[in-house]
């Protein structure tokens, strides 16, 4: 759904790209602001995102376990991007800082959010991205147990055991 939405923002800005233009005084100056050429790169990897999602929705659906494979890929991936953003703020917490002063004057709270106490911020966003870290974590626990589940139920090789009052086949 979210892919879905990103994607009608993307193909919106470029039907009328007057509408979502920002000027580099907008952006604080620093920023690159974003190009057709960005626009078509995000839309196209937005739809490919609708279709590996869509892939895993009908196999798991139709229980065909190698549907759900590249979505379980791209978890995996998102992950580990994830947890290295996480070591970077760890390694490098001045960076937040640094990202912070970049933002626009007209954003909100960033005067609030840059008069916090500098190791009060680390804290707080590695202690956000634990969270989402840890969710992320569930949901590929989630995917990777309904692969298995249709896997093994596609299995022949499953032994099933009927017990009766007397005997057992």
């Amino acid at each position: 759904v979210i892919n879905s939405v990103v994607l009608l923002i993307l193909l919106s800005a470029l039907t009328d790209p007057d509408q979502y233009h920002l000027t580099s005084a907008e952006l604080g100056g620093e920023f690159e602001f974003m190009d057709d050429a960005n626009m078509c790169i995000a839309t196209a990897i937005s739809l490919l995102m609708i279709l590996i999602c869509a892939m895993a929705t009908y196999g798991a659906y139709k229980q065909h376990a190698a549907w759900i494979i590249p979505f379980f890929c791209y978890q995996i991936f998102d992950f580990a991007l994830n947890t290295l953003v996480a070591i970077s703020i760890l390694v490098y917490p001045s960076t937040i800082q640094d990202y912070f002063r970049q933002l626009p004057t007209n954003f909100p709270y960033k005067e609030e959010i840059m008069s916090v106490n500098p190791t009060c911020l680390v804290v707080i966003i590695l202690l956000f991205i634990s969270i989402i870290l840890a969710f992320k974590g569930y949901l590929i626990s989630c995917v990777w147990n309904c692969y298995r589940y249709i896997n093994s139920r596609n299995n022949s090789d499953v032994l099933v055991y009927i017990t009766t009052n007397d005997t057992a086949v």
